[in-house]
């Protein structure tokens, strides 16, 4: 298999399951998607790709190849706390560029906001956008504001080698203008790089769809479902970009591009949105908040049209790039993503990967393993916990989506390859101990 040049990967933020057209949202909710709709009928559409909690979480595990119990990566944390990945951790920036491309961030890092865990410090040769999160541009507005006790949110930017600096206040208005932001600083550096001849990592997450879900002003109005149909009109323009520039370059052959979310919709109004099929929001353990979209096209690697209920997980972005840069993953810990590569590029129909643990910050919450879901936790909805089950809950995710049918006691047979799963989770961890949360480096 030909090496990839490049490798372009965009991450939407809070983006359900069905808010696209190509997964069953789109002009039906009020707000068309052609440009995601176009990139998904170039490539595959995956149907059970599955993330982790929230933000953090699922940045760290796609950074990282390891699940955030591991590297003690939960929640998001305010500004001023140990937060982020350890320096200990290998990034997938660090193993690409290690492989010759040149590295860029453009977005929201979320995985450290002090020197040496900034995006610059851990891997990427330059990097623009947000340390932490977007409802911080709420924080000046807020009535009441005090700024003595705060920190100031900032846009900011930074090259390997030189300490990361504040550009502007991270404030409603540039709330507003930031993904345009990113998206031409993502050009500019897709066109450099294209001088140079010099193969490239380009990371985008995009800020869209996090809350406070502001439009450009270019997009207000745009859409018939108010401010957040406006944003997705804004977000699938933002995409639309990126593709056609990787085009107009005359790389597209030569670039693997891969777009995703990093969780599933927002639970809070006005700003909710949709799984779609699915049950549940961000902030559980439901199919809603671990299934979002992703899509990937390469080219004579990956065929055009192509849909896949596969399993596959964020984690493995983090080994499957490895692996088509010519990367090495490290083996002095455990690696929770799986080489996918086979499977995305046609050479096998299955995936790798039959199942995985999911945590909900330090507890074991559920269980997926090929069409069944076991939940040990019961917490149907953000803040509605029921508690620890004393019989836990089975479902088969094919026959009833939703999670509404137990049927834990006809097919309690599927008990046994969980809990193997969960005895090798639990004896690797005894080998290479997890990390606390706010460990130092």
């Amino acid at each position: 298999m030909k090496n990839p040049t490049n490798i372009v990967l965009i991450v939407a933020d809070n983006l359900g399951w069905g808010e696209l057209g190509c997964y069953g949202g789109g002009a039906l909710l009020g707000a068309p998607t052609p440009q995601i709709d176009r990139l998904a009928s170039q490539g595959l559409r995956l149907q059970n790709f599955n993330v982790e909690s929230d933000c953090v979480p699922t940045r760290s595990a796609l950074m990282s190849g390891r699940h955030p119990i591991r590297t003690g990566c939960l929640q998001s944390v305010p500004a001023g706390l140990p937060q982020g990945l350890t320096r200990w951790e290998i990034t997938l920036a660090e193993i690409l560029r290690q492989q010759g491309l040149a590295t860029g961030h453009f977005g929201k890092w979320h995985l450290g906001d002090i020197p040496g865990r900034f995006p610059s410090d851990r891997g990427f040769d330059e990097w623009y956008g947000i340390s932490r999160t977007s409802n911080e541009s709420m924080f000046t507005s807020s009535p009441g504001f005090d700024a003595s006790g705060v920190d100031i949110p900032y846009l900011m930017q930074g090259q390997v080698g030189a300490p990361s600096q504040n550009v502007k206040v991270y404030d409603l208005q540039a709330r507003r203008s930031i993904d345009a932001e990113l998206v031409d600083r993502s050009i500019d550096f897709l066109q450099r790089q294209h001088v140079k001849q010099r193969p490239f990592f380009l990371y985008l997450p995009l800020v869209h769809m996090h809350f406070p879900t502001l439009p450009h002003a270019e997009f207000a109005g745009r859409s018939r479902a108010g401010d957040f149909g406006d944003c997705m009109i804004e977000m699938d323009h933002r995409v639309g970009q990126i593709c056609d520039e990787v085009d107009r370059l005359g790389i597209r052959d030569d670039t693997l591009l891969i777009f995703c979310s990093d969780n599933g919709p927002e639970f809070r109004e006005p700003y909710r949105g949709t799984a779609g099929p699915w049950r549940g929001t961000y902030h559980t353990a439901m199919e809603g908040s671990l299934r979002t979209p992703c899509i990937l096209r390469w080219p004579g690697h990956i065929a055009p049209a192509r849909v896949s209920n596969e399993i596959v997980h964020v984690t493995d972005l983090f080994t499957t790039l490895a692996k088509v840069a010519g990367a090495e993953v490290p083996t002095d810990r455990v690696i929770d993503g799986v080489d996918q590569s086979a499977f995305l590029f046609g050479d096998q129909p299955r995936s790798a990967r039959e199942g995985f643990l999911f945590y909900l910050k330090t507890e074991l919450y559920a269980i997926k393993w090929l069409d069944w879901k076991m939940h040990l936790y019961w917490q149907p909805a953000v803040n509605d916990m029921r508690g620890k089950l004393e019989s836990p809950y089975l479902f088969n995710l094919l026959r009833d989506p939703k999670e509404e049918s137990d049927v834990s006691t006809a097919n309690s047979w599927v008990w046994g390859p969980m809990l193997k799963m969960v005895r090798s989770f639990n004896d690797s961890c005894k080998i290479f101990p997890n990390i606390a949360p706010g460990a130092p480096d």
